[in-house]
């Protein structure tokens, strides 16, 4: 077996303690900031943004270093209505026979239904695919590992990207997804991970009224 080419690591910063404690509680401050939004302004955001934004997601860990994910950037309008027309269609049978009432009671409190505007009025949808499996240059297939949560990762820290650049994005995974596939034109072996709305606020975007738990309830210290 080849041993790994191995290189100094330049990129570490190690700063004083009394600034790592002012740097994560300004982190904290800020990202806490963050919230889902629903109501996106059509006022466009230029590509370059949103390639700066991607490639911090693709620095993201990934299993084995395979990077299974793909990223396609719709700012089309006719696509995006695509994109619309062939969610509110799954949504509306999930909401009117296929999801359980114990889902739709949990939605309730984000007044959330089969209806899906933002994917019109957001510049940018960003449509986030998993690779199942990779493809070989022979034409074999190349096995990934963790591939959710490798795409997850990502995702996660492309929403903070967007936060920090000042956009902001929402999560929306419709039910079923694999029309996503025949629309913008993808491989079988990638599977529709989520579509991620990103742009400015609507100037009236309201927000509903949620909690997030307190550091007790999500972190034990042993």
């Amino acid at each position: 077996m080849a041993k790994p080419e191995l290189i100094p690591y330049t990129g570490y910063r190690e700063y004083p303690v009394e600034e790592m404690q002012l740097r994560a509680a300004e982190f904290c401050a800020d990202i806490r900031r963050r919230r889902s939004v629903r109501q996106f302004s059509e006022r466009p955001v230029p590509r370059e943004i949103i390639e700066q934004c991607l490639l911090a997601a693709g620095s993201a860990p990934s299993g084995a270093n395979l990077q299974p994910w793909h990223f396609v950037s719709v700012s089309d309008p006719a696509l995006k209505h695509k994109i619309r027309h062939e969610s509110e269609k799954a949504e509306h049978q999930f909401y009117r026979s296929k999801a359980p009432p114990e889902w739709l009671q949990s939605l309730v409190p984000l007044g959330t239904d089969e209806h899906k505007p933002f994917l019109d009025s957001a510049p940018w949808l960003i449509v986030i695919f998993a690779f199942r499996y990779g493809m070989a240059s022979e034409g074999g297939k190349i096995r990934n590992y963790y591939v959710r949560e490798s795409v997850g990762i990502a995702t996660g820290i492309l929403i903070a990207a967007f936060h920090h650049a000042g956009l902001a994005s929402l999560t929306y995974t419709p039910a079923p997804m694999g029309f996503l596939n025949r629309i913008l034109d993808r491989p079988s072996n990638e599977r529709p991970f989520l579509i991620l709305a990103a742009g400015y606020p609507a100037e009236d975007a309201r927000v509903p009224v949620i909690p997030k738990k307190p550091l007790g309830e999500i972190a034990t210290f042993i």
